[in-house]
């Protein structure tokens, strides 16, 4: 059966003059109309459309791909407002996709972007947006490990840090100390689960785990030596501020870094800085 907000891979039952009509299982036919028409589709082959309700409330087919899918959230363009109802968001189809009166967050104006989920609407069997997605996000335990790579999105600033969404299900927070630059809302970033909390709650950090994250601090921080003469007056015990400044990364980071740097002999870590180890005069293990 073909599922209303997502992909799906349907067969072409038959053609007629408004296009394609596909078999959309207890959902009955579906049309693609002509100008969706991929090249090569013919009666019997499969297309990859996303199904959604037309303005008449039918069920139609596209080759185009929205900014979201079910269950997905996305910072959309305000397009329009209508008082009485709401407001239309471009999500990249023809149509645009009501962000219902009930399911906004505060005003909205003609231009301004929203974070919203997409959803399937209980009363209507529509695709509708909503801003206050909070609710709608998985509630049970979350299932990652630390150091495990995910995707996030920006959903608000707060006083500790940001508020992030993982993989679409669940919240999270980084604390601003671990910020470098600045994140914007709506913005999807890199990251990695930092911290699981007792409570279930997650600490998160940007870029990449482990080693894939570390590498390329550890070559910056090699570069800025090299071109200092081979020797800079920061270390462990530098403020954190002063590292962000200089390396723009956290001293987690930093530390991180100057640690795997010296692990493999390409650096002196000592009490006034560090000094890059001449070839012929690593340390002794």
């Amino acid at each position: 059966m073909a599922q209303i907000g997502k992909r799906n891979l349907l067969t072409v039952v038959r053609s007629a003059q408004p296009g394609l009509y596909l078999d959309g299982g207890a959902q009955g036919e579906i049309l693609l109309p002509g100008k969706y028409i991929p090249t090569g589709a013919t009666v019997g082959g499969k297309v990859d459309v996303f199904v959604y309700r037309d303005s008449e409330d039918r069920l139609v087919a596209t080759t185009q791909q929205p900014l979201a899918t079910v269950g997905e959230l996305a910072y959309l363009r305000v397009a329009a407002i209508n008082p009485r109802v709401g407001v239309f968001l471009d999500w990249g189809l023809e149509k645009d996709l009501l962000l219902p009166m009930r399911e906004m967050d505060g005003p909205l104006n003609p231009g301004d972007h929203v974070v919203v989920m997409v959803v399937l609407d209980e009363r209507t069997n529509r695709l509708i947006a909503s801003a206050r997605f909070n609710r709608r996000l998985d509630q049970t335990p979350p299932p990652y490990h630390e150091g495990e790579s995910v995707r996030l999105l920006v959903a608000s600033k707060s006083p500790l840090g940001y508020n992030l969404v993982v993989n679409n299900a669940h919240r999270g927070l980084i604390y601003h100390t671990d910020v470098t630059g600045t994140l914007k809302v709506g913005q999807l970033v890199e990251g990695y689960i930092r911290t699981i909390r007792p409570d279930g709650k997650l600490d998160l950090a940007l870029g990449q785990a482990g080693y894939r994250r570390i590498g390329p601090l550890m070559d910056q921080i090699v570069a800025m030596l090299e071109a200092k003469g081979g020797r800079l007056p920061y270390h462990d015990n530098s403020l954190p501020e002063e590292i962000r400044e200089v390396f723009g990364m956290s001293k987690k980071a930093f530390k991180q870094a100057i640690g795997a740097l010296f692990k493999e002999q390409r650096i002196y870590i000592e009490p006034d800085g560090i000094r890059l180890v001449e070839p012929e005069k690593k340390p002794k293990q």
